[in-house]
């Protein structure tokens, strides 16, 4: 499994001055640069030797997000209070209440 298909994403430390390099499927790991383009070459190197330590000790490594496959489907409590009022809203917007809460989920 290639770590080039984990999940990767830089931003701004305002508490340390400088970029952050992260990995979403090792929430653990992280890598400090004064710029962007380090930041992620930092963090990706990071991840390649610990996926290679873990692969030498016979540790599971990780899936990558992008390979895993999703249902579409996952359970969610909430309050009876709330679920009444959710129902009742989709009741009245004539819309299932799956429909209503995916909208609510829609990612921007």
């Amino acid at each position: 499994m290639p770590f080039d298909h984990y999940t990767y994403r830089v931003t701004w430390s305002a508490e340390d001055e400088e970029y952050v390099g992260l990995c979403a499927e090792f929430p653990s790991l992280l890598w400090l640069a004064e710029d962007q383009v380090e930041a992620l070459k930092g963090v990706r190197k990071l991840v390649a030797d610990v996926v290679q330590d873990m692969r030498a000790s016979g540790e599971k490594i990780p899936e990558a997000f992008a390979d895993q496959k999703f249902s579409g489907k996952f359970q969610v409590r909430i309050p009876p209070e709330q679920h009444r009022a959710l129902a009742l809203e989709a009741a009245e917007q004539h819309v299932s209440l799956n429909r209503l809460v995916s909208s609510r989920l829609k990612v921007a």
